[in-house]
């Protein structure tokens, strides 16, 4: 169904009585009567709603994705879900199909091979089809399912007679007299954004010109073709084309290239990967926000994602912004206003929720022209940055065994790195790199030692087979040695340690990475035989600093166990650590950075009472390094539990957990923004915080100001010396992912999304 579908509900009821004998479209028919006439009309030509009967569906033209459209609605757009079952959904499904269905006894024949000759010397231009071809027109790779072939045909012959949404022609008449053409991607009030003739994007502002004229006609020429070469042209986009996709020239005017995010502190006004380096420091150069001027700061734009529980992080590149949502969705936003460019969503399946699912999203990579997406059904996409149209997609793996992805993946030289949740599925977690051109497997590191390693020693019997070790956070890379850090979360099952003896590497880990190979260069262990759920996901931030005299690459980790970590990068040496959060599981760290664990601290059937709690005293939520004061800004978590423990037998894909845990209640989840010396880990101030947060995050600047989140809704900056209160924002949800900044013709801007919105702050 169109992006814009409306469905207008009346007080009548949704079904009546259906003679057995009734045809399903027959049934559908008296359904969309009943339902839908009054915005489509009861032809279905249009009204309120848009005109049902092209086949024209932006959101999926499958069976499948016209009834999860009826029965869940779709996010972001008018169309609510159906209160209808599933029956009369596809009811409903088979009468849109005789609206759209080919004339009786038409079929398409012509030669597709000739048909793509035909394609290629004059459609290929501006049409992109199956991953490949130009830009100004509508991608043609689903056209089939979309347009009858007479409609095709006329759309071909008659291209001025029915414009496709989102591609009206414009002119822009600029200030100093010039003419911009192109192709108009949207607009409202105050804002115009459009691809000119050589594809290149334009964010305008009217006030900054002196018109923006509509122009009738479309900017394809009409076609004057043979009936048979019309037959073979409709032949070819019915097909399926193999496509080569190892040669790629990205466009010139937007092409992140390698060398661009390895020296990503050059272009403070873009962010360019998740962490907003490689290096995970989480920090801007930008300027222009002060301890001075933050509390003028005030908001400028929201963006709606049409769902809830956001956790992306946004990439920005010049003045164009790439935001992922929780359900396979993602869109292209105007950096200065938030207004929509192109929007992508990728079909769930049904299924997805029967598996070990987190239902979440945390951001795109950038690499060339192109957007990497890692997907919900543990897919890898490829998207053109430009239009949002899909190139490749390739399974990582199997979501039906359990996996799924939910962070951002990693771009570096030619190479896209990704990992998977899997840690309470009874699964093993990986590592993968793929071929950014071409979306090929180069090579999987496994988090769980295989048979061969000497390492499968540190689990008892077969227990490594479902062992757990998820990688379901973005790794960090360090350009100059050529290394990938990639963390590792619990062993399976969590808290039941007595079916897994040994130190389960290399769960609960950092893994230092050879990305050309996927050979490990070292490892080192946060918890050996972590039972209490403490992931080392958390970011595995790289400083170089004078450390006990001596000038040292270094590995810094606040980590979910409640020690903070200083490791030699190089190496994997242990070379500091302590506390930075109540501790009671264990009473320091040895000469290795092993911890001296208090007996008797492991979960049991009756429970025993730990600090801190499952979720930790950090998580995933981004810390932030300023490299002028030495200090890391790290969201914690001041929290206990009583944990508990139970015998189960594993099978991949389901919950395997050995039970859980129980928060104390009279801590009430507190928390605090605290600045570590990142070389002691002192504690030099705390910012407390009524509700602490696994998920939001904290950003530095340049300029002395550290903005923070609450688990309450609030964004706010503090000053970076001294951890004083400079302003603060209620976004009125709760916020799960952390702040970045970036600038646009000199204007600084600060994002964070919170629950269903992504909002955008300045100065005035």
């Amino acid at each position: 169904m169109s992006r814009w579908l409306l469905v207008c509900f009346g007080s009548v009821a949704l079904a009546q009585a259906q003679s057995p004998h009734t045809r399903l479209e027959d049934k559908g028919k008296v359904l969309y009567s009943k339902m839908c006439s009054g915005c489509h009309g009861e032809n279905a030509k249009g009204g309120r709603g848009p005109d049902l009967t092209s086949g024209n569906w932006k959101w999926g033209g499958s069976d499948d994705d016209l009834l999860r459209n009826i029965l869940k609605g779709i996010p972001g757009t008018s169309m609510p879900a159906f209160p209808v079952g599933e029956a009369d959904g596809r009811a409903m499904v088979a009468f849109l199909r005789t609206l759209s269905a080919a004339e009786p006894g038409e079929t398409v024949r012509g030669d597709a091979a000739a048909g793509g000759r035909i394609f290629e010397q004059r459609c290929a231009r501006c049409h992109m089809f199956h991953g490949q071809g130009g830009r100004l027109g509508p991608d043609l790779s689903s056209i089939t399912e979309q347009l009858k072939p007479a409609e095709l045909r006329r759309a071909i012959l008659e291209p001025s007679a029915a414009i496709h949404p989102g591609f009206q022609s414009v002119r822009v008449r600029r200030a100093d007299g010039s003419v911009l053409r192109g192709v108009k991607r949207n607009e409202d009030t105050f804002s115009v954004q459009l691809m000119d003739e050589t594809e290149k994007i334009h964010l305008l502002l009217k006030k900054q010109v002196r018109a923006v004229e509509r122009v009738e006609e479309s900017a394809m020429p009409a076609f004057k073709l043979a009936a048979t070469d019309l037959d073979d042209l409709l032949a070819y986009l019915g097909s399926k084309p193999a496509r080569d996709f190892s040669r790629w020239t990205p466009a010139a005017d937007l092409n992140v290239s390698f060398a661009r995010i390895r020296q990503a502190g050059r272009e403070p006004q873009n962010w360019l990967t998740y962490w907003g380096d490689y290096r995970g420091t989480h920090a801007t150069a930008l300027t222009q926000i002060t301890p001075a001027n933050a509390g003028a700061l005030r908001g400028v734009w929201a963006y709606q994602f049409g769902g809830p529980r956001n956790e992306s992080t946004p990439i920005v590149v010049d003045g164009l912004m790439f935001v992922t949502g929780p359900n396979n969705d993602a869109a292209a936003l105007d950096a200065r206003t938030g207004r929509t460019l192109w929007t992508y969503r990728r079909r769930i399946p049904d299924d997805v929720h029967s598996f070990c699912t987190v239902m979440t999203n945390r951001g795109f990579a950038i690499l060339g022209d192109r957007l990497y997406m890692a997907t919900l059904d543990a897919f890898l996409v490829a998207l053109d940055a430009k239009t949002g149209n899909r190139i490749w997609e390739v399974p990582v793996d199997d979501y039906k065994k359990g996996f799924s992805i939910t962070h951002a993946p990693l771009a570096i030289d030619g190479k896209i790195i990704v990992g998977v949740t899997s840690g309470e599925c009874g699964l093993n977690g990986f590592v993968d790199a793929y071929d950014a051109a071409t979306g090929k497997r180069l090579w999987r590191l496994w988090a769980i030692a295989q048979p061969g390693d000497p390492n499968r020693a540190t689990w008892s019997g077969n227990s490594a087979d479902t062992g757990g070790g998820p990688t379901w956070m973005t790794g960090t890379y360090d350009a100059e040695t050529h290394t990938l850090y990639w963390t590792t979360g619990n062993p399976a099952p969590d808290y039941d340690g007595s079916v897994r003896l040994g130190d389960n590497l290399y769960t609960c880990s950092v893994l230092a990475i050879d990305p050309d190979t996927g050979r490990m260069k070292w490892h080192f262990q946060f918890t050996p035989h972590d039972t209490h759920d403490w992931d080392a996901n958390e970011t595995p931030v790289l400083i170089d600093a004078v450390f006990r005299r001596q000038p040292r690459k270094l590995l810094i980790q606040a980590n979910r166990n409640g020690f903070y970590y200083v490791l030699d990068r190089l190496t994997g040496e242990f070379l500091h650590g302590k506390p930075f959060v109540k501790i009671t599981w264990a009473t320091g760290l040895d000469a290795k950075g092993r911890p001296l664990v208090i007996p008797h601290t492991d979960p049991t059937p009756e429970g025993n009472y730990v600090c801190p709690d499952a979720s930790g005293g950090a998580n995933w939520a981004a810390p932030s390094y300023d490299a002028r004061l030495g200090f890391l800004f790290v969201a914690v978590r001041e929290s206990c539990a009583t944990y508990f423990s139970k015998f189960k037998e594993p099978e991949p894909g389901q919950p395997y957990t050995g039970s859980g845990q129980q928060e104390d209640p009279r801590m009430g989840g507190a928390g605090a923004i605290r600045a570590l010396d990142a070389l002691t880990g002192d504690i030099r101030w705390s910012f407390p915080l009524h509700i602490g947060n696994v998920a939001a995050g904290v950003l530095s600047t340049a300029t002395g100001v550290v903005f923070g989140c609450s688990g309450d809704g609030y964004i706010f900056a503090l000053d970076a010396r001294t951890g004083k209160e400079l302003w603060r924002y209620q976004t009125g949800a709760q916020i799960r992912n952390s702040p970045i900044a970036y600038a646009v013709d000199g204007k600084q801007y600060i994002a964070i999304a919170s629950d269903s919105a992504l909002f955008a702050f300045a100065l005035p």
